[in-house]
């Protein structure tokens, strides 16, 4: 198999491609070599099909648009569900039509146009100091509650990640109550802004704040750091809203790209990266929810609990993006 191994590309400028309906299958990738290698390898294994890989932090869309009709990307992996968004927006995604990945994956976790799929799911959990907090019971709307006040930790409102949590708010409550959520929840925020998602835990370990908002996922890649281990026990994983709509979702994903130059063997490897191999790969690799429902969770994972998500289809997301992005201006949150 043709992997590009050990290249990382953090801008793809300057990079030109040629290629043929013979040529081995390209993707383009926002998820880690660590996680995506193995699954194209076992692909390989049981397809005869290579796969050549281009990982980039930023700028697949700008790439694939500049390419045009002479772009080799046949399949786009992306991190997070705006990767996604992005590509359609743009117009650089096609639609699939495959029964098999249609059976795999849930109705609200794919595009109602067949355009783009969820490949693992993500909870947008709240974490509390198991020494000054306990275990809760917690709904996001609770974040902006005065029992909070000075409390809570996040990484940027603009990271995507509270981006779609925030357009998730839009849609079950509507703009007003959202811009009045938001401000409640800066005003309880104990510092400005700042860090990833681990750094959020770390702070509470550290006793900086009480509360913090993080994905699930994170929660477990600490666990398994022995740098990090003892960050991921001074808190307990909490998943919000279980006693009314459920977790927020967010999602990794996958589209066939609009000028694939092998687009049957393309929708065969997404029809596998929805399999029950693959599906159990992200699982155990990357701590991540499977998105097929009869894959189970790695045991790590499980040990955490079942939980209730939101049944909010993910395409909804999407339709308020924006508003959550005006709305998170017009309060100034990272300010």
């Amino acid at each position: 198999m043709k992997l590009l191994n050990n290249v990382v590309l953090l801008g793809l400028a300057g990079m030109t491609f040629s290629a043929s309906a013979a040529d081995p299958l390209t993707v383009y990738s926002y998820r880690q070599a660590f996680l995506v290698e193995p699954i194209l390898e076992k692909f390989t294994e049981q397809t005869g099909v290579d796969v050549n890989v281009v990982f980039a932090k930023d700028g697949i869309a700008e790439r694939i648009a500049r390419e045009g009709r002479l772009s080799p990307a046949d399949v786009v992996l992306t991190s997070d569900f705006s990767r996604l968004m992005e590509l359609v927006e743009k117009d650089l995604v096609s639609p699939v039509n495959s029964s098999a990945i249609d059976e795999n994956i849930p109705v609200q976790y794919r595009s109602p146009n067949h355009d783009w799929y969820a490949l693992t799911m993500r909870v947008r959990n709240v974490y509390s100091s198991k020494e000054r907090i306990g275990k809760i019971d917690i709904d996001y709307e609770d974040l902006a509650s005065e029992q909070y006040k000075g409390k809570i930790c996040t990484r940027s409102g603009k990271h995507p990640y509270n981006v779609t949590l925030v357009a998730s708010m839009i849609a079950h409550d509507g703009e007003a109550k959202t811009k009045a959520w938001l401000e409640g929840v800066k005003a309880n925020l104990a510092r400005k802004p700042q860090g990833n998602d681990r750094a959020q835990v770390l702070a509470i370990k550290e006793g900086l704040c009480d509360i913090a908002i993080g994905n699930s996922y994170y929660y477990g890649k600490m666990m398994m750091d022995k740098n990090q281990k003892s960050w991921a026990e001074a808190v307990y994983i909490n998943f919000p809203n279980q006693q009314n709509r459920g977790a927020h979702i967010n999602v990794s994903g996958m589209a066939l790209a609009k000028h694939s130059p092998n687009k049957d063997n393309a929708i065969k490897l997404m029809e596998f990266l929805t399999s029950n191999v693959a599906q159990g790969m992200y699982a155990e690799v990357n701590m991540e929810y499977p998105v097929k429902a009869d894959v189970a969770p790695s045991e790590l994972v499980a040990s955490w609990g079942d939980f209730k998500a939101d049944s909010l289809p993910i395409y909804k997301l999407a339709e308020n993006h924006q508003a959550a992005i005006k709305l998170l201006d017009e309060v100034k949150f990272d300010l």
